[in-house]
């Protein structure tokens, strides 16, 4: 399986992503109104500056009080690691896996055509085992 064939399994295809001159507090917004963990950065919606999670917030409120009216800039972070849709779900699944991280930006050509997450692979994942119980209880059963 294909990490674009798990795209093409999300509801939504729209990958929302914030400027690095916003407010942590926009941040925040964002991440309620759209009710996901993690946002791209990007400076014009198509290239990838950065990701900023709700855990980069929370790791900050021990720090300063003020990290509502902080810049995403100051929390995000600038290292990504990305991916190609064209790319095998195990091999993403293996990077997730070693290097701790929830949320991938998927790039076409250099450009950002989605985000899959942890639990995008959990719940794919989820369906494969169900089919393949289904399939053999399914033989077991005619035979």
């Amino acid at each position: 399986m294909r990490i674009n064939d798990v795209l093409k399994g999300k509801p939504s295809h729209d990958v929302i992503t914030i400027a690095p001159d916003a407010s942590v507090r926009e941040l925040v917004d964002l991440l309620a109104n759209h009710n996901v963990g993690a946002l791209i950065v990007s400076v014009d919606g198509q290239t990838v500056d950065g990701i900023v999670s709700e855990r980069d917030v929370v790791r900050r409120l021990h720090d300063r009080e003020d990290v509502l009216d902080i810049l995403v800039s100051e929390i995000m972070t600038t290292t990504v690691r990305t991916c190609e849709g064209t790319e095998a779900l195990t091999e993403l699944m293996q990077v997730m896996t070693e290097h701790r991280i929830r949320h991938v930006p998927v790039l076409t050509d250099g450009k950002l055509t989605g985000i899959i997450s942890i639990g995008d692979v959990v719940k794919n994942r989820i369906g494969e085992l169900e089919f393949e119980r289904d399939q053999l209880d399914n033989y077991v059963h005619q035979t």
